[in-house]
């Protein structure tokens, strides 16, 4: 079985997403069932098992402040369409069985008009890395979105979708041979030695809450933030980090072979999204052996269940005071945690599931 998986950001930037694509190819590329080409903006990497194809595209960033209007709604929505453009000429001959993307809707478009090597209508699997929206939506563009198997990456996605597209519950994973616990990285961060520290990974777009992040560390004495990230709201995160913590607040942009440093040199790890699809940012702390505070929702019930402090983060004093306990607290059980990680999110565990739905996929239509 020929599979395609498209995303702009694959061997460009390792977000989420482009995390979770890349780390299902490996492993269905060593299945000799499958044979995974990877089409992405950036370059092949030498050793990786699948193949890789190249379309050029436009980062988002140079889009941030371009008009915003249906379907073109934000940077994100540019950048997928210049990156669609390229991805239809250069895919042109590939002729595969089965489309992947979670990107819609310039790429999904895209990737459902290939034929396979009979001729058929290839086969396009959805996945809700990005959210269910496209397939839940039935206004503009969203009326237009179609797909043979629909990946859910939360209990909640799985239950309003599966009545309406054959679907399966399967969650992201982590590397559990990276992140592991260990000794943290805190000098080459330039982070402080001493004291305690509240680590954040997160894109720095408004419904991360990074802003709320901050309002509640600046109630800890003594306590600092360490943020990992970028986005639009740079500027503003930046400017309340250091009118309300001062010294005590730390950016810093980190490529991917440094966040397993990044987690362990954090006592806490801090995370106020209340709509993640996933949040792969929870399983890799988690994987490090680092205790996790975030919001209370089904998302992350049935990701981490009782292994985290979860609350309501929309005050910023109770989230204070559930990282003030976490701290306090017992030293956590990082082993315990780590095996946890390796056994339900393990990448070789999440690629069983996703082998066998691709296997249960109907054959495309002439």
């Amino acid at each position: 079985m020929k599979i395609l998986i498209a995303l702009p950001g694959l061997h460009r930037v390792s977000r989420g997403a482009e995390v979770a694509f890349e780390s299902v190819a490996a492993g269905l590329a060593q299945d000799r069932d499958f044979e995974v080409t990877l089409a992405g903006s950036g370059e092949a990497i030498p050793g990786r098992p699948y193949n890789f194809l190249h379309a050029g595209m436009i980062p988002r960033e140079r889009f941030e402040k371009f008009p915003k209007f249906p379907p073109l709604r934000s940077e994100f929505r540019w950048e997928e369409l210049a990156f669609a453009w390229s991805l239809r000429k250069a895919a042109r001959e590939l002729r595969p069985d089965v489309t992947v993307t979670c990107s819609y809707p310039f790429v999904s478009w895209v990737l459902r008009g290939m034929r396979d090597g009979h001729g058929r209508r290839a086969r396009h699997v959805f996945v809700t890395q990005n959210g269910d929206h496209p397939a839940r939506r039935t206004n503009s563009e969203y009326k237009l979105f179609r797909c043979d198997g629909l990946v859910c990456t939360n209990p909640e996605f799985f239950e309003f979708n599966k009545s309406a597209w054959r679907s399966a519950l399967i969650p992201n994973g982590v590397d559990v041979k990276r992140f592991t616990p260990g000794p943290g990285a805190r000098a080459e961060l330039g982070l402080p030695r001493d004291g305690k520290v509240v680590a954040m990974a997160s894109a720095l777009i408004p419904s991360k809450n990074v802003a709320l992040a901050i309002e509640a560390v600046a109630q800890l004495d003594g306590v600092a933030l360490a943020v990992a990230g970028d986005g639009p709201c740079r500027d503003e995160v930046d400017r309340l980090g250091r009118s309300l913590l001062g010294q005590r607040y730390f950016r810093t942009v980190l490529a991917a072979d440094k966040m397993p440093g990044f987690y362990r040199s954090g006592d806490v790890f801090l995370h106020l999204s209340r709509e993640e699809s996933f949040g792969n940012v929870y399983i890799e702390a988690m994987s490090c052996g680092i205790p996790v505070v975030a919001h209370d929702y089904g998302t992350t019930r049935w990701i981490l269940g009782d292994r985290a402090a979860l609350l309501d983060t929309s005050d910023p004093k109770a989230t204070a005071r559930a990282i003030r306990r976490v701290l306090d607290g017992p030293p956590p059980d990082k082993q315990a945690l780590h095996s946890a990680a390796c056994e339900r999110f393990s990448w070789p565990v999440v690629t069983a599931e996703y082998a066998r739905f691709l296997r249960e996929l109907p054959e495309g239509k002439k």
